[in-house]
């Protein structure tokens, strides 16, 4: 078990569709924000083209030069030739690190002999798993959304020394990937010709039940939580773990204010107890963290 440390504070790639002029504004204020590693990159649709490799190449430049640690994120799920084009083409960037999100990308980066991250849809369920990867380069890992606490614990109690741990501790989970876009089937629409329909949702189009209860989100060919995870009021307690890093997954508002509530807890200018709520889509959610349904929250 690592000792506690100094927790650092991440963002993690934008997994929605936003228009080009968007995603340039949010990433302006990004850099102007106390958060220290950005995750930059598509990670779920290849058609989502209104920001390209040197777009997000020269994104990762202005961050890099605004003093933050840059990733390129890989995508979750890899269905053609072109899309393996793209992987390798961000696996050679030959500039920043790369968080791999399927293990196509570990098998590259590994046999590049490149240092590299997983991210939260790799599944390293135990110190084994994590002993084999850190062997082939893996230099920090996410940690897969559905394990708990105690699971964390248990991992990092036999961890490999060197090897960063990394925590989704805020955002939609995203849960599952389909090669059926639900998107497009929600307006009748076939995945060929989506006509983009997903720049209509910055945060995802919730799914209800029957009882009108937020269940799911749909992100494209992305299945996510329609409550947003938050472990914000857990941060002294995965401090105390020896956590390295906290991951804040973007949202289409209130992102910047959101970086701001986690880094004045972590700094202790404020308890992690206070409420996000409001800010969020659709409430909160900590259930996997705690060993409860992934809906659920401690304090209901």
């Amino acid at each position: 078990m690592k000792n506690p440390t100094n927790t650092r504070l991440s963002l993690g790639p934008v997994q929605y569709y936003w228009p080009q002029d968007e995603l340039q504004e949010f990433y302006r204020q990004v850099a102007d924000s106390p958060v220290e590693v950005v995750y930059l990159g598509e990670t779920v649709c290849s058609k989502r083209r209104l920001f390209r490799f040197d777009d997000w190449m020269r994104t990762a430049e202005e961050l890099a030069e605004a003093g933050k640690e840059v990733v390129l994120s890989t995508m979750a799920l890899l269905e053609s030739e072109s899309e393996l084009k793209t992987l390798r083409r961000i696996c050679n960037n030959g500039r920043f690190k790369v968080e791999a999100n399927d293990m196509a990308a570990v098998q590259l980066l590994s046999a590049a002999g490149l240092a590299f991250v997983t991210g939260p849809t790799v599944n390293i369920y135990n110190s084994r798993s994590l002993k084999l990867l850190a062997a082939t380069g893996l230099y920090r890992w996410v940690m897969p959304l559905e394990l708990s606490r105690s699971t964390l614990q248990a991992i990092m109690s036999d961890a490999p020394e060197g090897v960063e741990t990394e925590l989704f501790a805020y955002g939609r989970m995203p849960l599952a990937m389909s090669a059926r876009c639900y998107t497009a089937r929600a307006h009748k629409l076939p995945k060929d010709d989506c006509q983009y329909k997903c720049i209509d949702y910055p945060d995802g189009l919730t799914l209800r039940t029957r009882e009108d209860e937020a269940f799911l989100a749909i992100n494209g060919i992305q299945t996510q939580s329609a409550q947003t995870h938050n472990l914000l009021p857990e941060l002294d307690d995965i401090r105390s773990l020896g956590v390295d890093l906290v991951r804040i997954s973007p949202q289409s508002q209130h992102t910047v204010n959101i970086i701001q509530a986690f880094h004045q807890a972590l700094n202790g200018v404020q308890k992690g107890n206070d409420s996000l709520d409001e800010l969020m889509p659709m409430g909160p959610c900590d259930g996997y963290w705690h060993e409860m349904p992934g809906m659920q929250n401690k304090v209901e």
